[in-house]
């Protein structure tokens, strides 16, 4: 499975952001897009994910589910946790796994250092451990493309550590990882895209 992006381009507010972009990132490898804040890096995995329409050039997942788009072939990790406070940890991991199928979620915060807040509504959560949550929902619904931005912040280096790991299993198992980051992953990148040069 191969993901290609081709002479992408990006306009944000009528201004543009990046053109002529292009990438390729395979089965089993991670592509890292790095720049300054503005470079659009964020734009780019949000294209990927459907969220944010190409003003010109293409988005292809070759040897993919050829029933499914892109973007359902894919999980988006942004900025913002998209937790509901007033649930549990549980009730909102269960929430999307209802939403977007599967469901190991007992195993999913197991994996992430959650299980033992399972029952804790999710508004008692600190910054890193509604990351954690986010990151569980990845594991709980199997989907090949990890679109991560800035997927290490508010991670302590144990969270770091632990996230590092799952991002060498899912590799491993055939997936491939685009993440928009500053600073290290803890995985070796086999890409690297550099924006705003």
């Amino acid at each position: 499975m191969q993901l290609v992006g081709s002479d992408l381009v990006c306009v944000r507010g009528g201004r543009p952001v990046f053109s002529g972009l292009g990438f390729a990132v395979a089965t089993g490898q991670a592509l890292v897009v790095s720049g300054p804040n503005g470079a659009g890096k964020t734009s780019l995995l949000r294209m990927i994910a459907g969220l944010l329409r190409l003003e010109a050039g293409r988005i292809d997942l070759r040897g993919g589910a050829s029933e499914l788009t892109t973007a359902e072939q894919a999980h988006f990790l942004g900025h913002q946790d998209a937790l509901k406070s007033a649930l549990t940890v549980t009730e909102n991991l269960q929430f999307w796994t209802r939403y977007l199928g599967a469901g190991g979620v007992g195993a999913a915060l197991d994996a992430v250092g959650l299980g033992g807040l399972a029952e804790l509504p999710a508004g008692y959560l600190s910054a890193g451990q509604r990351r954690r949550l986010s990151v569980a929902r990845l594991l709980a619904i199997k989907r090949p493309i990890w679109l991560l931005d800035e997927p290490t912040a508010a991670l302590d280096v144990s969270g770091q550590g632990r996230l590092a790991e799952l991002m060498h299993k899912h590799l491993a198992g055939g997936g491939m990882i685009v993440a928009a980051t500053h600073g290290p992953l803890g995985i070796d990148a086999d890409k690297e895209l550099r924006l705003g040069l």
